[in-house]
């Protein structure tokens, strides 16, 4: 006998900015709802998902995840809920609307989802927990806008509110840039305000995944950015765990975590962002949903979250689910939730579509690119990354030329890579300010033309095969012709190539520990047997 109807909303069909990753909490959901007795009606609308199998869920619509159709469907059905929290930022619009139509909103209400959402009321929150947050602003006006980005300063992240995978999401360097922006990617009204946030140059950015029940906060993971902040968490490397970061701030960011999880009354999963700068800790926002991680923290953890979570949202309790997990009071940062120590790193890398769109620059940055993501996992970071890589299509060289031309605030940064690409028996390939730094660095170099200079230039030895991994950070908005076309020709030509110093930093080290270490092949079942 079942206990009742369900209805669980998917996530729509995919595009970029928004991945496969939702199909698997929301299938995980379905599978914990048939556990606890319920009937479980799938609403989804994307034939390529395992959520629209015809033997996942025990009743499917496929019908597109908007109001009116919802609605109609709840109005037959008659559920006892519905679930929003499974789809992405998709379904969670629906939540207010839905619940304003008289229909239950199962786990976190809509009232925290809002709060969440909505920027003046998230800021608000903030402070009241004494949190830090980087200075921001909200426009409802052009001239509101640049009064705003110049009182902040510049680089400032800019965007619409209520946006999914940062689309028209920006960093702007000055008020032209600004002008041009709103001109062209958003309409600035009152009902629409324009978000502006100070930009963290430098900044070592993290993700939280947990899962709270109204009174205890399960931590899953903490995920160390190996892109620098700025670059959208969807589209950026991960690391289980932080291999960076001090022990006191994991602890203080799974402390904040939990607060955070507290004060807007979560029940169920929750994606929090941080960054780190200079020894503080800034949050940068809080998604009371299943986020893109799910699936990836599952697998490094041997735990899976979308599961718990959706045994909570029906009424069932951590201490239930998993009574072992709270006799520890708190777990050391190094292990996991469960007090065991991490023997291994898993590293995320994602997937990108650069191929399929000829004339895209493929640089990373706030608006989200990518359309999946793989996993590496070994008890070396270098090994790790270097899994992460090959399984992403992009098999990191051995020997060769590696092409090296990076923006003037990067120059220090990138002495100790090309060093240690020298040591490893590469041959450094560099434009005229590079190389004349690296130079001087006692590092040796070959000079290599620009696209304006003579030929052969750098995008002809590309394309001749004669380089064989590239390094190459822009300096702002106005890197853009040089560096575009090298970008463009590394897809074309399939060669690794690394648009940020911690990212080429981890590749190197990857490199040499392929070439150093024996790669080893274990499946995930083994790691937590």
């Amino acid at each position: 006998m079942k206990k009742g109807k369900i209805v669980i909303l998917g996530s729509g069909p995919n595009r970029i900015g928004q991945g496969v990753e939702f199909d698997y909490a929301c299938v995980h959901c379905v599978w914990a709802l048939k556990e606890e007795g319920y009937e479980a009606i799938m609403v989804n609308c994307n034939p390529e998902t395992v959520s629209t199998d015809y033997d996942t869920s025990d009743k499917l619509f496929f019908e597109p995840i908007v109001y009116e159709d919802v609605v109609n469907i709840i109005e037959s059905e008659k559920p006892d809920g519905v679930v929003v929290q499974f789809g992405g930022q998709t379904p969670l619009k629906l939540a207010v609307p839905l619940q304003n139509a008289g229909i239950n909103i199962l786990g976190t209400s809509p009232e925290s989802i809002d709060i969440a959402e909505d920027r003046e009321r998230f800021r608000e929150l903030i402070i009241n927990l004494g949190l830090k947050q980087p200075e921001s602003g909200i426009a409802r006006s052009k001239e509101e806008a640049i009064l705003t980005a110049e009182k902040i300063g510049y680089p400032v992240l800019v965007r619409p509110s209520y946006v999914l995978g940062g689309r028209a999401m920006k960093l702007v360097y000055d008020t032209a840039e600004l002008l041009q922006y709103i001109e062209e990617a958003v309409m600035v009204t009152e009902d629409k305000p324009l978000l502006i946030d100070r930009f963290l140059e430098d900044a070592v950015e993290l993700d939280v995944d947990a899962v709270s029940d109204g009174e205890n906060v399960l931590v899953g993971a903490v995920m160390e950015h190996i892109e620098e902040a700025g670059i959208h968490s969807g589209d950026s490397a991960t690391c289980i765990p932080p291999y960076t970061l001090p022990e006191d701030i994991i602890v203080e960011v799974k402390r904040q975590t939990k607060e955070l999880a507290k004060a807007l009354n979560v029940y169920g999963l929750m994606n929090v962002q941080f960054a780190v700068k200079d020894g503080d800790i800034y949050v940068i926002e809080v998604n009371p949903r299943a986020s893109r991680t799910v699936p990836f923290v599952s697998k490094a953890i041997g735990y899976p979250l979308a599961k718990i979570a959706s045994k909570i949202i029906v009424g069932r309790k951590l201490r239930e689910i998993l009574p072992d997990v709270f006799q520890i009071k708190e777990p050391h940062p190094a292990t996991d939730f469960k007090g065991r120590n991490f023997n291994h790193y898993s590293i995320k890398e994602v997937v990108f579509p650069w191929n399929r769109f000829p004339e895209v620059d493929p640089l990373l940055g706030p608006e989200m690119k990518s359309t999946g993501e793989v996993m590496g996992i070994d008890e070396d970071f270098g090994m790790a990354f270097y899994k992460a890589q090959a399984a992403a299509g992009s098999i990191l060289p051995e020997e060769g030329n590696v092409f090296i031309s990076v923006a003037d605030r990067d120059k220090p940064n990138v002495v100790d890579i090309a060093r240690k690409l020298v040591e490893l028996g590469f041959t450094i390939f560099a434009t005229e300010g590079t190389h004349r730094f690296l130079q001087e660095k006692g590092i040796p170099s070959v000079r290599v033309s620009k696209l304006s200079e003579e030929r052969p230039n750098v995008v002809d030895r590309i394309r001749n095969g004669e380089i064989n991994i590239i390094i190459n950070t822009p300096s702002g908005k106005r890197e853009r012709s040089d560096a575009y076309f090298i970008r463009r020709a590394a897809v074309e030509h399939k060669i690794p190539y690394f648009t940020t110093v911690r990212a080429a930093k981890a590749a190197v080290e990857a490199i040499n520990s392929y070439k150093n270490k024996v790669f080893t092949v274990r499946a995930v079942q083994e790691i937590f047997k």
